[in-house]
């Protein structure tokens, strides 16, 4: 899912899942949202992201779909996976919340869940990976507000689908790091886990040093993701 006034074709030359799909053998469907008032693409994710100009239900329109490709191709059920980019990042939280009977896991960068837990209220466990950079300057790595509207950090994002998962374990820190941006020298992404959820799920942060609101992705940022994703299917 694409970030607000971008597009399905721009976000894929920006995370190039692709290959990815076609080496892994996966279906991926990169659909645009509703045009605004200023002509540019969004999502009507949460209260803060990001419809601006009018609403539309982007919730029925995933779904539907996810339905469509169900009817026309051979899907896994227990593999229903979203992934997104800003607003598409909160988007992605969205449809865990309202659909968590569905989707087993999804991945944001740079977006964020909703500020209240009890706007989300997911009834089932769902694996999450948010990924955020330190210097976005666009969507706070340690929160911020959208025209008076508070969203919540990366960590809070993290933590409240942690809750939801029933993680027994408290946020643990791992010894390896990632190379995922290559304009910043070195492994600059570092990982946090909450494991022993329910139903084999985990929620992991990566936080990318100094990483901005859109990053120049390595080679391996998809298939890292699609790592996390594949590895946590429903139960």
């Amino acid at each position: 899912l694409h970030g607000y006034s971008s597009s399905g074709k721009q976000l894929e030359s920006f995370v190039n899942f692709k290959a990815v799909a076609e080496q892994r053998g996966f279906i991926l469907v990169s659909p645009d949202g509703t045009v605004d008032a200023t002509g540019n693409q969004f999502w009507n994710a949460t209260e803060v992201c990001c419809n601006f100009f009018s609403e539309v239900d982007d919730d029925a329109y995933l779904i539907s779909i996810l339905n469509d490709m169900e009817s026309r191709y051979s899907i896994d059920p227990k593999r229903i996976y979203f992934v997104g980019h800003s607003n598409g990042g909160f988007m992605s939280y969205r449809m865990a919340c309202k659909h968590s009977d569905r989707i087993a896991a999804i991945a944001s960068l740079a977006g964020a869940t909703f500020l209240n837990s009890s706007d989300c209220a997911a009834k089932d466990p769902v694996s999450v990976l948010q990924v955020h950079g330190t210097s976005d300057t666009t969507i706070l790595y340690n929160g911020g507000a959208i025209l008076g509207k508070q969203y919540p950090s990366a960590i809070a994002s993290a933590t409240q689908w942690a809750t939801f998962d029933q993680c027994s374990n408290n946020a643990v820190p791992r010894a390896d790091k990632l190379d995922l941006v290559t304009t910043i020298t070195g492994s600059e992404t570092s990982i946090t886990a909450w494991n022993s959820c329910r139903n084999g799920t985990e929620v992991e942060l990566w936080t990318l040093d100094q990483g901005v609101h859109t990053p120049a992705l390595s080679t391996t940022f998809a298939s890292k993701v699609y790592d996390f994703l594949a590895s946590h299917p429903k139960s």
